[in-house]
Order: C-alpha cells, then sequence, then structure tokens
C-alpha cells in the first residue's frame, strides 16, 4: 500500500508540471491569435497573459527536463561530459 500511495505521488509530480507547461502553451497560443479575430475592430496582442503563459511554459518544461536529465544522470544513460566529475584520491 506504501508503494502504491509512493507511486501515485511521483506521477502526480510529473503530471501538475506538465498541465503547468500545456496551459501555459496555450495562453500563449491565444494571447497571439486574439489579434486576428475578425469581431474586434482594434487588433492587438495580449502581452501580460502571453508573458505570463511564457513564464508557466518554460517553468513546466525545465522541471520535466531537469528531471528527466538527473534520472539519466543516476542511471548513467548520459554522454561522458555530464556525467558527475569526481576527484582523484
Amino acid at each position: 500500500m506504501k508503494t502504491t500511495l509512493s507511486r501515485f505521488i511521483a506521477v502526480l509530480m510529473l503530471v501538475i508540471p506538465g498541465l503547468i507547461a500545456t496551459y501555459g502553451f496555450l495562453a500563449m497560443k491565444d494571447a497571439f491569435f486574439a489579434q486576428f479575430g475578425a469581431a474586434e475592430a482594434n487588433p492587438h496582442v495580449l502581452w501580460g497573459k502571453f508573458t505570463i503563459g511564457l513564464i508557466m511554459f518554460l517553468a513546466g518544461v525545465a522541471f520535466l527536463g531537469g528531471w528527466t536529465f538527473f534520472r539519466d544522470r543516476k542511471r548513467n544513460y548520459v554522454a561522458p561530459r555530464f556525467k558527475v566529475k569526481r576527484k582523484r584520491p
């Protein structure tokens, strides 16, 4: 039971940043394409929504990328230049 709960929490730790990155991408898309709306007489870009979307997108992608990188580094799946440098005694 304990391992099931811990795995569920681990999956949530990956799903939540993924949802944040997805929402950020959709916010950027909506802000950009708002200027092409036919119903508006004054086309404009929603810079606030675009900026918040960009921050959310970059934060979500950075978290997922960092998690993948450190997991691969732990399992020795990375190139030699990314491996942890150890001092020689």
